[in-house]
């Protein structure tokens, strides 16, 4: 589970001439799904599986078993990770090579344009004269309400940003999907806008933060 697809190709191109024909490896960070399935066919030619399977959860939901699992691969590759993965979550197959890669972004679009929205929520209600925090408690429940709404939500009414998933991190997953979007020339405007706005954050120095930071920049 590492941290980009560099630092993927770099350990690959290290242990690649050590595997062997019926081994399988298994990607768990956030990586370029070409690039997946590039590496898919490079090792398949030699008989070795791979599965690309990242996860959303964040630590607490590493630590209670309970991640969301986007798996991409073959049937059978899925099958032989299975027993590795459903100890951290809910493993579930969407597609061959890269799948799991290409849902890992379309998922962290919707944490970044959730966090900004939540982000100017809050921010529009401190403003306004009320208690953020109970105006986040009034909307527990209804539509408005999200893990995201509740917890990073808690981060930037206390201004407490120590990171869980660091700002920086999000930037390079949101200008993955980005990319994603361009190449199937799919219209993601606020995508774009939001990513901005983590650059910004970044070129700040504020991009080991946690990504809730992005907070800082509507007071600012």
């Amino acid at each position: 589970m590492l941290a980009d697809a560099q630092a993927v190709e770099e350990v690959l191109n290290r242990v690649e001439p050590s595997l062997s024909s019926g081994q399988l490896v298994l990607d768990m960070g956030t990586s370029d799904p070409a690039k997946s399935r590039t590496y898919a066919r490079r090792l398949g030619a030699r008989g070795i599986g791979w599965v690309d399977a990242p996860v959303s959860g964040g630590p607490d939901g590493a630590e209670k078993g309970s991640l969301a699992i986007m798996v991409g691969g073959t049937e059978e590759n899925f099958a032989r990770a299975r027993p590795v993965l459903e100890p951290l979550g809910t493993p579930l197959r969407v597609g061959d090579a890269g799948a799991g890669h290409t849902a890992k972004l379309i998922n962290q679009l919707i944490v970044g344009l959730t966090i900004e929205a939540v982000a100017e929520a809050l921010t529009l209600a401190e403003k306004s004269g009320l208690d953020p925090r109970l105006v986040q408690g009034a909307l527990r429940g209804g539509y408005a309400d999200s893990k995201i709404l509740q917890v990073h939500g808690s981060r930037m009414i206390s201004r407490k940003y120590a990171p869980g998933g660091r700002a920086k991190t999000q930037l390079k997953d949101m200008k993955m999907a980005l990319s994603l979007a361009m190449s199937v020339s799919s219209r993601t405007p606020n995508l774009r806008t939001v990513a901005d706005m983590y650059q910004k954050l970044v070129d700040q120095g504020d991009g080991d933060l946690d990504h809730s930071a992005l907070h800082k920049l509507l007071w600012s």
